[in-house]
């Protein structure tokens, strides 16, 4: 065989599924102002960064992870205020957690559901664990449907409900009755997302107290760790066991745990980021109402989706003036001419609202 006929050879292995779709996209923002995947844009003072190298450097990386992620883990259950008898694993960032989740349920014929538009792992996940995803649509002002899911749940009986909490990329916070209610009518388990949760008003913890298959998962990365790519899932003892099971033995590293503990030994520092990120939120959604050509919607994280009249040619402007947002058009047809745009510093959002109206 010559080298073609030997790429094709190999080529064969591979699903047809896998071979028919694309990678996961992450645009180049070099020499950008980043606004496209809800960072946080603050970095450590000067101070801290010095301690932080400190501590990495003393870190043994001749050794697997054991003792550090232990430790990581017993601290992000205290930060989360982990009910008793409920226990606590992590991943490489939620989209592990949730590859995780897939893999533990992946029975034949199970299926998955979320309300759309939505996170887009839930269904990435499931198609590459065999599992077939079922999305119901969310209203025209992106709220729960509550009939809807209801009825998808008694038809599809769902191993595994996703409820993005505040929702990405629509940023709201769904009505707690109508969440009540699928939880009650969920024959399988309920995972509240909880990336968002620095910024919004909400906490499942009680939610999960009064349902014990509720899980809830939550993540450093919009912490203000998203280079450190830690995610974790809290839930009842008995279910974590099951999940723990298909976790892999060393999946965070111990310069990431260290790193981990480190934040949250200065947890004040990220709490007063937090709080500047949400009152920026407020600044940029005034001026985005105030602005001619555009809709924003109402968001508890730290990005708006908002609607404009051509959304292509708007990100391609505001690209040309240096600040880099995420075109949502092509994600679901309820977020057809839709810019999801991450909210950053003061200046780098005088800088991304300047080039939104020029690029209108």
């Amino acid at each position: 065989m010559d080298e073609k006929e030997r790429i094709e050879q190999g080529l064969a292995c591979f699903r047809d599924d896998v071979r028919a779709t694309h990678a996961y996209p992450v645009q180049s923002a070099e020499g950008m102002v980043k606004l496209d995947v809800m960072e946080n844009p603050f970095r450590l003072s000067a101070e801290l960064q010095r301690k932080l190298g400190e501590r990495l450097g003393a870190v043994a990386i001749n050794r697997y992870p054991a003792e550090g992620t232990q430790r990581l883990a017993a601290a992000l259950a205290r930060h989360a205020g982990m009910p008793q008898g409920c226990a606590i694993t992590l991943g490489n960032g939620s989209d592990e957690l949730i590859t995780m989740l897939g893999m533990a349920c992946a029975k034949p014929g199970t299926v998955v559901l979320a309300p759309t538009p939505t996170f887009v792992m839930y269904e990435i996940s499931a198609r590459y664990q065999g599992q077939r995803f079922v999305g119901v649509p969310l209203r025209a002002d992106f709220e729960l449907d509550g009939p809807a899911m209801l009825e998808a749940i008694k038809e599809h009986r769902p191993a595994i409900i996703y409820l993005s909490y505040p929702n990405n990329p629509t940023g709201n916070l769904w009505d707690a009755a109508v969440i009540e209610q699928i939880v009650r009518a969920a024959p399988g388990l309920v995972v509240m997302d909880e990336a968002y949760q620095p910024f919004a008003d909400s906490d499942s913890m009680a939610l999960m107290q009064r349902h014990p298959h509720v899980l809830i998962m939550r993540t450093m990365s919009k912490f203000g760790l998203a280079g450190v790519r830690i995610g974790y899932l809290i839930g009842n003892e008995a279910l974590i066991h099951e999940v723990d099971k298909v976790r892999p033995p060393f999946n965070v590293s111990v310069l990431n745990a260290e790193a981990g503990m480190f934040a949250l030994e200065h947890v004040d520092v990220y709490d007063a980021q937090a709080a500047e990120l949400r009152a920026q939120r407020e600044r940029v959604f005034a001026a985005l109402r105030a602005m001619p050509g555009i809709e924003p919607y109402p968001s508890q994280g730290n990005m708006i989706l908002a609607r404009v009249a051509d959304a292509a040619k708007t990100f391609a402007a505001m690209k040309a003036r240096g600040v880099l947002v995420k075109n949502s058009s092509a994600a679901h047809p309820a977020l057809a001419n839709c810019l999801r745009i991450t909210i950053g510093s003061a200046d780098e959002n005088t800088a991304m609202l300047a080039a939104l109206e020029a690029s209108l």
